[in-house]
């Protein structure tokens, strides 16, 4: 359903892309869609080909390009351990700036929101807090977040937690609560780390499927199209 692209970053930096346009008219919006460690591999082009059936422009920007280029790891210890040391050495300024190119592409379907998985929840989440422009967020099973608890969302946004989750403390969400008393934080009875990813030992596809319908439903009336 998508293509790889090539995308330009406000600082000159050219990295790929996976777009996914939507199979539907007119166009719900458009979408940026945020990796986990693991590149943007055939789960996340698949998380971007569902959103496109679903109305949205789906753009999945390559954030390890910054560091090296087509990366794909598997979802097993030497993959974690390879896209930690990736995640590692980019920071989160720089891949910012290529998640707000993404943004201005999506934007050529309307309004547009982001979502992100993993470190990308944590993206998602600085995204909506230091770009302009999205007009929703969800972050799933973003570990990060809590160091940015600090910071505030320019647009709606959602979290997504799984309560069994080893990586993110029960601690950590109540922190978050703390400083965002009004802010929408979904912390799914059952569900582990990665509880979305049908290549993780901890999908859960009914959790997921609840997940999903919460965050459909903040897109569809932050950005006004139902």
């Amino acid at each position: 359903m998508g293509e790889t692209i090539t995308l330009n970053a406000s600082d000159g930096h050219t990295f790929s892309a996976y777009c996914a346009d939507p199979t539907e008219a007119p166009a719900r919006g458009g979408l940026v869609v945020i990796q986990e460690i693991f590149g943007v591999n055939g789960h996340i082009r698949r998380v971007c080909d569902d959103f496109a059936a679903r109305g949205f422009r789906a753009v999945a920007p390559a954030l390890f390009d910054r560091a090296e280029r087509g990366v794909e790891l598997d979802y097993d210890q030497a993959g974690t351990a390879r896209g930690r040391e990736i995640r590692g050495a980019l920071g989160w300024s720089e891949p910012l700036r290529d998640i707000d190119a993404a943004r201005n592409l999506a934007a050529s379907a309307g309004p547009v929101a982001v979502v992100g998985y993993c470190w990308g929840g944590s993206l998602a989440w600085l995204a909506a807090c230091r770009l302009a422009g999205f007009g929703a967020a969800a972050c799933y099973y973003g570990g990060q977040i809590v160091q940015f608890a600090d910071e505030n969302p320019r647009c709606p946004t959602l979290l997504h937690f799984g309560a069994l989750d080893p990586l993110i403390s029960i601690d950590a969400i109540a922190s978050i609560r703390a400083a965002h008393p009004d802010l929408p934080i979904l912390v799914h009875p059952g569900a582990g780390h990665g509880f979305n990813c049908e290549a993780r030992a901890d999908h859960r596809p009914e959790i997921a499927a609840v997940a999903l319908d919460r965050t459909l439903t903040l897109f569809a009336r932050a950005l006004g199209r139902g």
